[in-house]
């Protein structure tokens, strides 16, 4: 099979032999195996492999990641994989990929989404509503965070560190009386039997990318790229594309609870957004649609969403204002 270059048209030969940096959670090795599946369908001949590591996201869980350099972390390990040559490409959950990649990296691919709605999780009650005053809820996420407070302020919010599987443990343990989760995560660990409730777009806006995987290389390996492309979603990747946007204009990191979902109607996009002070009593926001065709189109979107937050006042609610 020969593989034609998008931007000069000349052929690209299929891989021999690639390796996926990943995460050793659960979770992050089913996305980098899936990833891998998918690799091995389009060149059978190529010898995929996958080079597990521990993050310092990972080894940190006794603090708040916004306390200890936020979801950066997660990634910092596996691009320095990518850059001494132990790996070339990266598999990210994309929420978890900063808003600015440092210079030399890039997302080569956006795969399609999963369910991108948060999950109500718990083994005694059946919604938030049920919770009683006291209730102990717990989340990784000042986004929720703050959601939670504005709306069940009679409730007792407590960090959650961890893979799935751990905050799991906590929660069957007793420690929790519900936590929060990412859907996608607990259905592609075939643990969505566990879900008591979804948790429904508005007011519970996601993270920028959550439900997306996305797939990073160095920029100086651009065959990787091309080999990469049949597992684009363009969808998936208008839509984050928008919500990454909003999210880069306004700081968005673990410090701020930033929310950004775009959903699709036929070729019309619409995007919502917020930004909420961490106590919920504060909080911005907006929402737009147009006809998106392109990227171009997607971060335009994002854009105006972004200065629509910021003149309602948006900067007045991020710890650091806007970003330089």
């Amino acid at each position: 099979m020969i593989i034609l270059n998008a931007m000069s048209q000349t052929p690209v030969s299929p891989p021999s032999r690639l390796v996926i940096a990943s995460r050793e959670s659960r979770l992050a090795m089913w996305q980098a195996e899936h990833v891998r599946d998918c690799l091995k369908s389009l060149y059978p001949a190529c010898d995929v492999q996958i080079l597990g590591m521990t993050t310092r996201g990972d080894q940190i869980l006794d603090k708040a990641l916004s306390k200890v350099g936020g979801k950066g972390l997660f990634v910092k390990e596996l691009e320095a994989a990518l850059e001494d040559g132990r790996a070339d490409l990266a598999v990210h959950s994309l929420k978890d990929v900063p808003m600015i990649m440092p210079e030399g990296f890039e997302l080569a691919c956006v795969m399609a989404r999963e369910d991108a709605r948060d999950a109500f999780v718990s083994n005694d009650y059946a919604s938030l509503e049920d919770l009683p005053a006291g209730a102990v809820v717990g989340t990784s996420s000042l986004r929720r965070e703050s959601v939670l407070r504005s709306r069940f302020p009679h409730l007792k919010i407590e960090p959650l560190r961890g893979n799935l599987d751990t905050r799991m443990g906590k929660l069957d343990r007793g420690e929790y009386q519900a936590i929060i989760l990412a859907a996608a995560g607990l259905k592609r660990l075939g643990l969505e039997s566990r879900i008591r409730a979804y948790l429904p777009y508005d007011p519970y806006t996601p993270a920028a990318g959550q439900g997306a995987l996305g797939i990073e290389m160095l920029s100086a390996h651009p065959q990787i790229k091309h080999w990469l492309a049949p597992l684009n979603d363009l969808p998936t990747l208008l839509a984050v594309s928008a919500e990454r946007m909003v999210s880069r204009q306004l700081g968005g990191s673990c410090e701020v609870p930033l929310a950004a979902h775009a959903t699709w109607n036929q070729n019309q996009m619409e995007i919502r957004s917020f930004v909420a002070s961490i106590d919920g009593k504060a909080a911005c926001m907006a929402r737009s649609s147009a006809m998106v065709k392109t990227v171009a189109d997607a971060e335009a979107l994002g854009l105006a969403v972004a200065q629509d937050l910021i003149g309602q006042g948006a900067a007045k609610l991020l710890p650091h204002g806007l970003p330089g």
